[in-house]
């Protein structure tokens, strides 16, 4: 499954351009594509099912349906809205498994995705930044690709005590184990970040199945190698949808090809985007820019800051 495109959020004063591109894919290994994404402006995510839980792939796609239906097209949300639609997602994924279930049985998925919101009028524009499990998102300033998000993981919590190190937790045996997820408890704690929108921004959102196969200099190499933008040509070649280049590659295309390439041993989904709100030197070319909490946001540091 591949989403591609272009929108414009049209503001007061102000326009909002958006490039992405999106691409699942089951992998060599899986028999089951668990995975789902959105690429739906102004809302950007990857849900990842949970391997060995009963209805993995019904649960990534129900936090899709649950976000369709509270987030209104090409127009900017409200971090209130998010919030809701995150923890309306967990009560229908919740919803999916029988009052008896338990361990393996319980349906879960997790959450990772970006969303440019309306902060009230002290606040302004922001792109909203959430997270609930080992999906990630990334933000790339052209030169360096830095990790925001924080797993929620048994192996990141023993980076963080200082028990094993960065590297060690990529190979670790309980890498798969997470510690948070839509529907595995009756209250989710996601994580958020809020990250003022002026300028030009770059994010990729993607599940573990892109980051168990590629490093991070593979993947900031894939990045620099498209800047510009996620593969798009403004004169698409004859029959091609919008958002394919010429040679009908995205960022997407080519992380997950890439990602499939490297052995393809989970499902991968990636969502990739481009936004550019008013002049691009309006705000520092970081991608991650001055952080600003609301007292009735979640609210998380991000890495790097």
């Amino acid at each position: 499954m591949a989403v591609n495109g272009r929108s414009e959020i049209v503001l007061a004063n102000a326009t909002a351009t958006l490039l992405f591109s999106a691409r699942t894919d089951v992998g060599k290994v899986r028999k089951v594509n668990e995975d789902s994404l959105m690429a739906q402006s102004p809302v950007f995510l990857v849900a990842d099912g949970m391997g060995g839980h009963a209805h993995g792939d019904v649960a990534s796609q129900t936090v899709v349906r649950v976000f369709d239906e509270h987030i209104e097209q090409n127009t900017p949300s409200t971090p209130e809205r998010i919030l809701d639609a995150i923890h309306s997602s967990n009560d229908a994924v919740r919803d999916l498994s029988a009052v008896d279930d338990y361990g393996t049985a319980v349906s879960g998925t997790t959450l990772a995705g970006v969303a440019f919101v309306d902060a009230g009028d002290d606040v302004g524009y922001h792109w909203m930044a959430f997270n609930i499990g080992d999906s990630r998102v990334y933000t790339w300033n052209g030169r360096t690709l830095t990790q925001l998000s924080v797993d929620h993981s048994a192996v990141q919590e023993m980076v963080d005590a200082g028990l094993i190190t960065a590297a060690d937790a990529e190979k670790h045996p309980e890498r798969n184990v997470i510690t948070r997820a839509i529907g595995a408890d009756e209250f989710v704690d996601a994580d958020v970040w809020l990250l003022p929108a002026a300028g030009r921004h770059s994010f990729l959102i993607c599940s573990d199945g892109l980051t168990k196969e590629l490093d991070t200099a593979d993947i900031a190499r894939v990045l620099a190698e498209h800047q510009g933008g996620p593969g798009f040509n403004d004169d698409p070649v004859e029959g091609a949808e919008l958002g394919f280049g010429a040679a009908g590659h995205t960022v997407a295309d080519v992380l997950v090809e890439a990602a499939i390439a490297h052995g393809g041993h989970d499902n991968v989904s990636v969502v990739y985007i481009e936004a550019t709100l008013g002049q691009a030197d309006d705000a520092d070319q970081t991608g991650v820019t001055q952080e600003r909490s609301l007292d009735d946001v979640e609210n998380t540091n991000p890495r790097g800051v």
